[in-house]
């Protein structure tokens, strides 16, 4: 028998032996998720949304086909898992509602949230996390316990056999094995559903990110991640970005609970409890489960250390025969998951008619790529993308970078620096290396070779900078001033665009304030993900309290984050807070001063365009500038072909009060329109900012900003003429 879980919120139970299946549940909100089978085979546990915002705990009977909350709805319950032995179920809870303070603002938030719980199968079992008082081994058992061989893995009966030795075992064990099947096997696992989601209790164990919890004998094991930035470093490595986490085991027995294994991604246990394995940057591991790793300082595979040889997994690929897999999928994935029905009015079999037989004629990779596109692109809709997949690699060179504009000098063949990119120089990712202190290269000054070999004037510096990305590299200058020669050493940069980004945010910032007269603040957010969160509030929490404020998101990047934005930003400022000494606060904190307007462009998309017309439709401000892009129907990223290749198929719709689904596909229309022409880029002018920063100003004179009024505070001395009872 096999459970299924699937995309129409279904939990599926196949008989493989008759060919059957019966549909066990199905949730009116979200997807049911980690199923998982009781020790007799008799119950399945899995994660069910009840609504859309919580999530319970329930179990299947599977010989009634009956299903029972096993958990009350709190937020949301996950990952269930039975004790081998039949006792508990456990689950992972967010039910731990401790705030933590927000360091760089007015906020709180609950980054842990999490616990594993037990749940008590029987009214008979008391609480596993009480000690049970016991006598103390007598010596003789203490030698039983201790008299065995010990080995990196445990006993004696884990080191490694003679394959002759090993085959003789072998057979004394399926020989054992076969004599005491009907012995040992499990009785029907006995459930009193009666009151058993009172019957709930929190291992003895802090809160935190937990992401799994499973049972072996006597133990049950989690996994645990640090609280981590969603940012990472330019000199992060590609391994830097797998996410870290900590096994922990909880001892039923001595009440302990301790790290196992550290720098783990995922593990899991073999259905007999005995093994564990877990993946640790793209590798696999296999040990005894419950134990710690062996001190080991061999990373290489073997049975000492548990790492397993992936190198010897062979595939014989016929790519022609996988294509062709590959486009049906493609398009069975977009049948399964787009967001209606009808495919929008697209008859979606003869689409799949007409592009097939050209699978046949696809003799690349990259063509089946191209193949892939014009399929999703019969859907008129945004989002079906076509990522990665197994193409030949060619050669990669990482290009390093100075962060400056060169200018040639054909009078004396010399590449000058014309401008240092400036960006943030307190933070070396994001300035120009040149910026470091004792430094001390200037405008006009010459670069005459990269670590000793000439620039030219058929070999520029940016030849010369090939491969060096993240390296230390020497640059001989000629200073402009003295023309002496000396060498510096700096580190190259991977990329500028950090460094020129935070630069162009910087002198818009300096733009507005000129041109308003220090009255309008500036902001910029360049997509609606992790990174357009901070740069958000980077920039808002320094230019909120300006009378008014312009929120530009032209070529925002898009992302999910649009939500909290506009929250914040529609606060409304109905007071202040005075205190004795220093400056009135607003209420409620961190609220805009004044009026606002937002920019946008037709580079602003998916949760760009939502942005843009959500400031519009909530009555935030005007929109200046053009109409966005048009895509607002988003995507899980949850299937891979067999490649590696991830198709994305549009699942989640939007709709809006004012014109239904009609932002797809068209965008959201500016209150006022403003182009930027060829010609202003090339005199470097910005009318569309400037368009801005005159209707904020006029704003400003329409809807005067909320000032406080300190001059006349409330008295409370006593009434002249009035005395005290006595």
């Amino acid at each position: 028998v096999v459970a299924i879980t699937n995309h129409r919120n279904e939990l599926i139970v196949v008989n493989l032996e008759s060919a059957k299946s019966i549909v066990a549940d199905r949730s009116d909100y979200e997807r049911i998720s980690g199923a998982a089978w009781s020790p007799d085979g008799n119950w399945l546990a899995y994660s069910f949304y009840n609504s859309n915002q919580t999530a319970v705990i329930k179990l299947c009977n599977l010989e009634t086909g009956e299903t029972h909350f096993a958990t009350e709805p709190v937020l949301r319950d996950t990952s269930p898992f039975f004790d081998p032995e039949g006792k508990y179920l456990y689950f992972l809870g967010r039910r731990i509602f401790n705030p933590v303070q927000d360091n760089l603002h007015f906020d709180l938030s609950f980054p842990r949230g999490i616990k594993p719980y037990a749940i008590m199968l029987r009214k008979d079992l008391p609480s596993p996390f009480i000690p049970v008082p016991k006598a103390p081994l007598t010596k003789e058992k203490e030698k039983e316990g201790n008299g065995s061989k010990k080995h990196a893995y445990g006993s004696e009966e884990d080191i490694p056999k003679k394959p002759e030795d090993e085959a003789e075992e072998t057979t004394k064990k399926e020989h054992s094995a076969q004599e005491e099947d009907s012995e040992d096997r499990k009785p029907s696992l006995v459930i009193d559903l009666e009151g058993i989601t009172s019957r709930v209790l929190p291992f003895p164990v802090p809160e935190g990110r937990f992401r799994s919890v499973l049972g072996i004998k006597g133990k049950a094991l989690f996994l645990l991640f640090p609280i981590e930035g969603l940012i990472h470093s330019p000199t992060d490595s590609r391994d830097s970005h797998d996410p870290k986490g900590t096994v922990y085991s909880y001892d039923f027995e001595t009440h302990k609970y301790e790290a196992l294994l550290d720098g783990v991604s995922s593990f899991d246990v073999s259905r007999d409890g005995k093994t564990l394995i877990y993946s640790a940057q793209h590798r696999l591991r296999a040990l005894k489960a419950g134990e710690k790793a062996p001190k080991s300082d061999s990373n290489e595979p073997g049975r000492e250390s548990g790492w397993l040889s992936l190198n010897r997994v062979k595939v014989s690929v016929q790519p022609t025969a996988e294509w062709r897999q590959m486009f049906a999928e493609a398009w069975r994935l977009q049948r399964e998951h787009f967001w209606v029905e009808n495919m929008s009015g697209v008859d979606w079999q003869t689409i799949y008619d007409q592009y097939a037989p050209l699978v046949e004629r696809v003799s690349s990779r990259a063509e089946l790529s191209d193949l892939f596109w014009e399929l999703q692109g019969e859907l008129g809709t945004s989002h079906a993308y076509e990522i990665g997949g197994d193409h030949r690699q060619g050669p990669h060179y990482r290009q390093g970078f100075l962060g400056v504009d060169w200018l040639y000098d054909s009078e004396f063949e010399r590449y000058r620096i014309g401008r240092i990119v400036q960006g943030d120089t307190w933070d070396s990712n994001t300035t120009s290396p040149l910026n470091m202190p004792g430094i001390n290269v200037a405008t006009g000054d010459a670069v005459l070779a990269i670590n000793g070999q000439r620039v030219s004037p058929n070999r520029s510096p940016q030849e010369l900078l090939v491969s060096q990305a993240k390296n230390e590299v020497q640059l001989t200058i000629e200073s402009a001033e003295t023309k002496e020669t000396r060498v510096i050493t700096v580190k190259a940069l991977s990329s500028e665009k950090e460094a020129r980004y935070r630069e162009w945010v910087e002198k818009n910032r300096q733009v507005v304030h000129r041109l308003s007269n220090e009255q309008v603040g500036y902001i910029h957010i360049p997509d609606m993900g992790a990174d357009g969160y901070a740069k958000f509030h980077r920039c808002y929490l320094a230019e909120y309290d300006y009378p008014a404020l312009l929120v530009d998101v032209r070529w925002n990047g898009g992302g999910n984050v649009s939500g909290l934005l506009l929250e914040k930003l529609a606060r409304r400022r109905v007071g202040y807070v005075f205190s004795r000494w220093g400056q009135p606060e607003p209420y409620p904190f961190e609220s805009p001063r004044g009026p606002m307007v937002a920019l946008t462009n037709e580079q602003a998309g998916s949760d760009g365009d939502i942005f843009s017309h959500c400031f519009k439709l909530m009555g935030l401000g005007p929109l200046v500038g053009m109409r966005t892009w048009g895509g607002v129907i988003g995507i899980s990223h949850n299937h891979d072909l067999v490649d590696g290749t991830r198709t994305t198929q549009p699942e989640h719709a939007f709709w809006f009060k004012d014109v239904g689904w009609n932002v797809e596909n068209y965008g959201t229309d500016p209150d006022i329109e403003v182009d930027i022409a060829p010609q202003d880029y090339v005199k470097d002018v910005d009318p569309q900012l400037e368009r801005a920063i005159a209707q904020a100003l006029r704003l400003i004179e329409e809807k005067p900003f909320l000032e406080p009024k300190p001059e006349e505070r409330p008295r409370r001395g006593r009434i002249q003429g009035l005395t005290p009872r006595g």
